[in-house]
C-alpha cells in the first residue's frame, strides 16, 4: 500500500495537536484535530489526523460525529468497532457533563427565559426537531417535562389526545409547550403557528391553559406569548 503523503509525524513536533493542546489548551484546536487524538492512532497509510477529518467530511460536522452510530462511524476506514466506541463514549462524556452544568430545572417558570433554560440543554444541538411538554403545578412549578414527538413539527405527528393525555394524568394545572429548530433560525414557521393555536384551543376546553410556546435554536428562543401569537 502507498505510504500516505503527509502524517502527523511530518509535522514539526510543536505543531502536533498532542503537544499544541498542552500547550495551548484544548480551544486551540481544531475538530478533525481533537478527533485524531480520541482516536489515538492511524492505520497504514492514514493518520490518525487523516481520519478525523474523513469524519468531519462524511457527516458533516462535530455534531454529525456525535450522532452517528457506531456501525456509521466503523464504516470510516481506520475507524473500526473499538475506535467507534472511543468516540461514543468520549461524546456521551461531553454530553453528561453539559446536562450536569445545566441540571433539569426544577424551579417556578416565571418567564420565557425560564421555560428556555428549562429544555434547552436536552434539545438545542438535536439534528431533528423535538417537541416537549412543560407540566406546570398551580404555583407554576414544573412538576414534569416530556418528549412528546421527535421529527418535523405537524399536526400529524402531534396530537392533542397526546398532549393532554399526559397533561391529565399528571395533574397539571398549566402546560408550557417547547421545540427545537435544528436550523439555527428559530423564527416560528406557519406550521409551528397553526399546531399551537389548536393545542391551545383543545386546552381552553379541557381547562389546562397552555401558558406559552418557546422555539429554541442553539442559545436563542422565541417566545409565542411575547410575539402576541398565544
Amino acid at each position: 500500500m502507498e505510504k500516505e503523503s503527509f502524517t502527523i509525524h511530518d509535522l514539526p513536533r510543536f505543531e502536533r495537536p498532542r503537544e499544541r493542546l498542552s500547550r495551548l489548551g484544548p480551544d486551540a484546536l481544531s475538530g478533525p484535530e481533537l478527533l485524531a487524538l480520541v482516536i489515538g492512532r492511524g492505520v497504514a497509510g492514514k493518520s490518525a489526523l487523516t481520519i478525523g477529518q474523513e469524519l468531519i467530511s462524511r457527516f458533516g460536522n462535530v455534531q454529525g460525529v456525535s450522532e452517528a452510530t457506531i456501525e456509521e462511524l466503523s464504516t470510516i476506514k481506520g475507524v473500526g468497532s473499538a475506535k467507534a466506541v472511543q468516540l461514543k463514549a468520549s461524546f456521551e462524556l461531553g454530553k453528561r457533563q453539559w446536562l450536569e452544568a445545566e441540571k433539569p430545572y426544577s424551579g417556578d417558570i416565571r418567564n420565557p427565559a425560564d421555560v428556555a433554560k428549562a429544555v434547552r440543554a436536552t434539545i438545542k444541538d438535536k439534528a431533528k426537531e423535538h417537541f416537549k411538554l412543560i407540566l406546570l403545578n398551580t404555583r407554576n412549578r414544573v412538576t414534569g417535562i416530556f418528549t412528546v414527538s421527535i421529527g418535523t413539527l405537524n399536526a400529524s405527528l402531534v396530537h392533542p389526545r397526546e398532549v393532554f393525555r399526559m397533561a391529565i394524568q399528571h395533574a397539571a394545572s398549566s402546560v408550557v409547550l417547547a421545540h427545537n429548530h435544528p436550523s439555527g433560525d428559530p423564527e416560528p414557521s406557519d406550521d409551528d403557528i397553526a399546531l399551537t393555536r389548536r393545542l391551545c384551543e383543545s386546552g381552553r376546553l379541557l381547562g389546562i391553559e397552555v401558558i406559552d410556546h418557546i422555539v429554541v435554536a442553539g442559545d436563542a428562543f422565541v417566545s409565542f406569548k411575547a410575539r402576541g401569537i398565544l
